[in-house]
């Protein structure tokens, strides 16, 4: 009896996670497998925990969730069945990535609003759920994501975090807290319209932090931040819990930093490049961040866009011709570079990520696509995965800070993030073996949200040259 009850909880679970029971015609136009059972046949299973890949299984999708899955010697497709055969191509878990953004750089200080077009590029390059973070817009975050949840846009589950919390500061798009009160009211107001997650910015005090940090937990939220006027080890001690790009941000090691400001991102910058990640301090920082369950986030793709000599990025095609002319100029001024920074810091970037994680930090993963350009989402989700093998990870512990460890920072990892019986069927299907060649991810054939089959062709042809517009 109790096993049954068991049961038909978790059916209640899949039901309230379906997806809509209509899409508008626009979602309908990119969908290619929509069945109320499918069978995903002889496909390789990479399952997003770390474990070794399983080849020749068989998945059975009903009702939105993976109802059965194993060894297709004995999980047959049952009658009626959608049976799709996926010899020689894998699944792995959609991709759980939280520092993504709706706005990208359009001209000199400012971000465009692309927020429909990304959320396509997003879905095509595997990504089912993502955390946008940071917001320059205010309510477009919130509207996409109940948009897309009513079936009325493609794209994936968003965690939509608020507009920043920073003190005074010279962005255009961007909000001047005065005291530690207005960041409270902040937050509240904004978890209040509907936001699920905060983000504080490079000139925010330690007490704006902490009434910020405060006022979300107590609402059962959590506090990301791009750092610069509080260190990493203040913002741990004062509670938040997750910090962004890597070490990238931190100013810790800065001799003559002073309280409360920022000594600007370079001169932080300049001394993570001369980090020992061997040495005493940076393990006492580590050490830190461990024991205050702080999470950070890799987000090497757009420091790589920094970087001389390094590949032009993927996806650029899909951008209007101007926004595209204006990376590539960018791209040549950074290869032409003979002082930069990056040279070295980059290096260093994947160096430090790596010795944080095998310490026991939890790593999660974003793209960030700001700078200069050439962040472009979906292509550069993929490419995220290939740069944490290139910092020494191997492709699975790679796919798992994509998917599970991203599900279970964002608090999902009971229904997404990873491939089992019961969890919601959120899956990407590529061509290839990702684990043990990463650059398959790029293979994108379909991608599951919740049990429904999207075609990325589809979505990257709806905007490729248009990226820009909207």
């Amino acid at each position: 009896m109790f096993a049954r009850l068991i049961l038909l909880f978790l059916t209640a679970v899949a039901l309230a996670d379906a997806q809509p029971a209509t899409f508008s015609t626009t979602v309908r136009g990119f969908i290619k497998v929509d069945a109320p059972v499918v069978a995903l046949t002889n496909v390789r299973v990479i399952d997003g925990t770390g474990a070794a890949a399983r080849e020749n299984q068989t998945l059975v999708l009903r009702g939105g969730t993976i109802a059965e899955m194993g060894d297709a010697a004995r999980v047959k497709a049952p009658e009626g069945a959608t049976v799709i055969d996926l010899a020689g191509k894998s699944v792995m878990p959609g991709l759980v990535m939280v520092h993504e953004h709706l706005y990208y750089p359009t001209g000199p200080g400012v971000y465009g609003q692309l927020g429909e077009s990304f959320v396509r590029l997003y879905l095509a390059g595997g990504v089912t759920t993502m955390r946008t973070g940071g917001n320059v817009n205010g309510f477009m975050d919130l509207k996409l994501k109940q948009l897309i949840e009513a079936g009325q846009q493609p794209g994936p589950a968003i965690d939509a975090t608020a507009p920043y919390l920073n003190g005074p500061n010279s962005f255009l798009q961007m909000r001047d807290m005065k005291d530690a009160d207005e960041a409270r009211r902040h937050v509240a107001y904004w978890a209040d319209m509907g936001a699920t997650s905060f983000k504080a910015y490079m000139q925010i005090s330690r007490a704006q932090l902490g009434a910020a940090v405060k006022e979300a937990h107590k609402r059962g939220l959590k506090v990301t931040g791009h750092l610069c006027s509080v260190t990493y080890a203040e913002a741990a001690d004062l509670g938040i819990d997750n910090l962004e790009h890597g070490f990238l941000a931190s100013t810790d090691f800065v001799s003559d930093k002073q309280p409360d400001t920022c000594p600007g991102q370079g001169g932080g910058q300049r001394t993570i490049a001369a980090l020992d990640e061997h040495g005493a301090p940076f393990a006492a920082l580590v050490k830190k961040l461990v024991d205050k369950k702080v999470a950070l986030t890799s987000t090497l793709t757009v420091f790589e866009t920094f970087t001389p000599g390094r590949p032009m990025p993927p996806g650029l095609v899909v951008l209007l011709p101007q926004l595209k002319q204006q990376y590539e100029q960018n791209y040549q001024r950074t290869a032409q570079s003979q002082s930069s920074v990056y040279t070295t810091l980059f290096p260093k970037a994947l160096a430090l990520e790596r010795a944080f994680a095998r310490a026991g930090g939890v790593l999660i993963a974003g793209t960030d696509p700001t700078g200069g350009g050439g962040v472009i989402p979906g292509y550069a989700n993929q490419r995220q995965l290939e740069l944490l093998v290139e910092a020494g990870f191997t492709p699975l512990e790679a796919i798992r800070i994509g998917t599970l460890n991203g599900a279970t920072y964002l608090g999902r990892q009971a229904r997404v993030g990873s491939i089992a019986a019961g969890k919601q069927a959120d899956l990407v299907v590529v061509d290839g073996d990702p684990s043990k060649t990463i650059a398959d991810v790029r293979k994108v054939d379909t991608v599951f949200k919740q049990g429904v089959g999207f075609d990325p062709a589809k979505l990257i042809a709806a905007v490729s040259g248009k990226v820009g517009l909207w």
